[in-house]
Parts: structure tokens; sequence; C-alpha cells
């Protein structure tokens, strides 16, 4: 019944899941020994950190933040606001922000320097997707799996309004469904 309310496709589970593989591997590569912290940034980020993280083959350790900017629509407010931070000291620590989707940037650039106020030995953000034509802050993803167009997405892990995260796959929302 969502797929209803989808109007294309645009990237499929079993794109995910090798996307997830290979960016596994690499970070496996490049933080061995080193028992990184990965933050998701919540909620969106769920599926996409819970696949991420069985294709990494070293010490890990995750930490979850709940940090909004949308507030239910479909256009960054531009107000960050923390609704719940981490429980651990990130001093010196590696610390990887494990995000659905990077697009106004204002949440990872915000998140990026209060950490480095915190000072983490480093910090590097790992991201699902990337839309660069809605950034309107400096900022860029170490680690990308894809790059999309300007287009309202939803699915594993996105939403509007709270709905739609459950989708396996990310898709286009039809527009019909946001602009009423």
């Amino acid at each position: 019944m969502l797929e209803n309310d989808i109007k294309k496709i645009l990237i499929s589970q079993e794109e995910i899941v090798e996307k997830s593989k290979e960016l596994g591997q690499r970070l496996t590569e490049e933080y061995d020994g080193k028992n990184p912290l990965l933050v998701g940034i919540l909620k969106g980020s769920i599926p996409f950190m819970a696949e991420l993280i069985k294709h990494i083959d070293t010490h890990i350790e995750t930490e979850f933040m709940v940090v909004s900017s949308y507030h239910g629509g479909t256009e960054s407010s531009g107000s960050v606001k923390i609704i719940k931070d981490l429980d651990t000291d990130v001093a010196g620590r590696d610390v990887i922000f494990i995000e659905d989707i990077i697009d106004t940037g204002r949440t990872l650039k915000e998140l990026k320097e209060l950490f480095e106020f915190r000072q983490a030995g480093s910090i590097r953000i790992a991201t699902m997707l990337d839309k660069p034509e809605g950034r309107v802050v400096e900022i860029d993803a170490d680690y990308t799996c894809f790059t999309i167009p300007n287009e309202f997405v939803v699915g594993f892990g996105l939403d509007y309004n709270e709905n739609y995260r459950n989708l396996p796959y990310v898709g286009v929302l039809k527009e019909e469904i946001y602009s009423n």
C-alpha cells in the first residue's frame, strides 16, 4: 500500500546493501584497532546504520543522538535542536556520524562544530544519501553511498511526517502526498 505513494524507486534495497558492504569494508580497513564511536542521528539513520555495522569487521562502539531541523515538514526549518545528546564522552575519540541524508547540511555542520568543541580526536561523516543541490552551508561527507538529485525521498529510514521509514528502498514521494 505504501508503494502507491511512491513516484519511482530511486535506490533499491539490494543497491543499499551492496554500498553498505563496500563502506563497511573501507571502515574496517581505516579504523582497524582504533575502536571508533559511530554516532547514529535518529531516527532516520537506524536502517542504514543497522545495515552498515554488519559489514564492519573491527571493534566499534555505537551511540545515538536525536537531532531535528525539519519539525514535520519537507524543508529544513533552519533551527537545529538537540533532543537527546550522547551518554559517552567523545574527547580524544574517533567519531563517525552516521546519517541517512545530507540535504541542507545545517545539522551536521552544527554537530561537527559541537564535537570539535568537545575535543573529539577525529570527526568523520558517513551518509547513505547526499543531496548537494539542497546544501545551504559548507559541509561534505567523508563517506557517501549515493548522490541523489533534488527530489523529496522517503524510505530506508527517511520519512515524511514520520511515515515511510519502513520502506525497504529509497523512493521519490509523489508530490500530491506532501503538497496538500
